[in-house]
């Protein structure tokens, strides 16, 4: 009997060792496959993220998480795609309303032909912003346009780059 209670209250040793390392608090409340989440305002679709994989985790600081990947589509009010986000991986944080994407992000706007390349950008959803404080490239029609971040409106529509380089076009509107 004694053996029997030095041994129970060992297992409860090792359950509090595990709640203090939170090894517990690592796994997913909910996983998801296939998943599609639809962002509205007063019943106007804005937004569509679809990924193959989402993982769930709930705590002080909740978040969810894209392993394999997502997409997101940006809509005009017509329900047409005015441009998309796609990376390798992808984690949101709830609280926040911000995600980061990472690996291979790619942002593209269809009304401007533009393209924009990085390994990490954020999207600041309650600013309407992405922004990226890493090595970006910029394809455009007629130019590539590298940088060293850039921060722009959620559509990829108007955007600054910090310390941008290489061969593009500046328009001369003061002179004849």
């Amino acid at each position: 009997m004694i053996f029997f209670m030095v041994m129970l209250f060992g297992c409860k040793s090792d359950i509090k060792t595990i709640y203090i390392y939170g090894e517990i608090d690592t796994l997913p409340e909910m996983i998801a496959k296939d998943i599609e989440f639809i962002r509205s305002d007063s019943g106007i679709v804005q937004a569509l993220l679809t990924s193959p994989l989402m993982n769930k985790y709930s705590g002080k600081k909740p978040f969810i998480e894209f392993p394999d990947g997502f997409k997101v589509q940006f809509y005009d009010s017509l329900l047409n795609v005015k441009s998309f986000i796609t990376a390798n991986y992808g984690i949101s944080y709830e609280k926040k309303k911000r995600m980061e994407a990472y690996k291979n992000v790619v942002v593209i706007n269809n009304e401007k032909n533009e393209k924009l390349n990085t390994e990490h950008l954020i999207w600041d959803q309650s600013k309407k912003i992405i922004f990226s404080n890493v090595a970006i490239k910029i394809t455009t029609k007629d130019e590539v346009i590298f940088g060293d971040g850039l921060e722009s409106d959620e559509t990829f529509d108007k955007y600054e780059i910090i310390n941008p380089t290489g061969v593009f076009h500046v328009s001369d509107d003061g002179g004849e």
